[in-house]
């Protein structure tokens, strides 16, 4: 009786696609490579990227964490063009500064304290 076990890939992707229109797709994929020919193929009528073919896969992280590979999607689909475009191009300082909170609440957005004042420095 011989055993045979079967490794499975548990490697993950997230990647973006450009769209021809000049959008961006964002998703989640085992192999970007055959999931790139699928979005250009156009297998589905109903998907995003069908009437914006063709696409081009122009990011791809790689993950062996399922739980971390699906949070970094929904957390890059959330994103605005602009961050998209600096983490395309590795533009680390741009997305810390994109990234950066601008709320009116923001501690940035407060003048420094001054505890020997007892209070706020003007």
């Amino acid at each position: 009786m011989h055993i045979y076990i079967i490794l499975l890939s548990t490697m993950l992707y997230v990647y973006i696609l450009k769209c021809s229109d000049d959008s961006y797709y964002t998703g989640l994929t085992n192999d970007p490579e055959v999931r790139l020919l699928q979005h250009n193929n156009g297998s589905n009528p109903k998907t995003y990227t069908f009437k914006r073919r063709p696409v081009e896969m122009v990011y791809c992280a790689d993950f062996t964490d399922y739980n971390q590979a699906v949070l970094w999607e929904k957390q890059v689909k959330r994103w605005s063009r602009k961050k998209k475009e600096a983490l395309i191009n590795g533009d680390w300082d741009l997305l810390k500064k994109l990234s950066a909170c601008k709320n009116d609440t923001s501690h940035l957005n407060k003048p420094p304290f001054d505890s020997a004042q007892n209070g706020i420095v003007k």
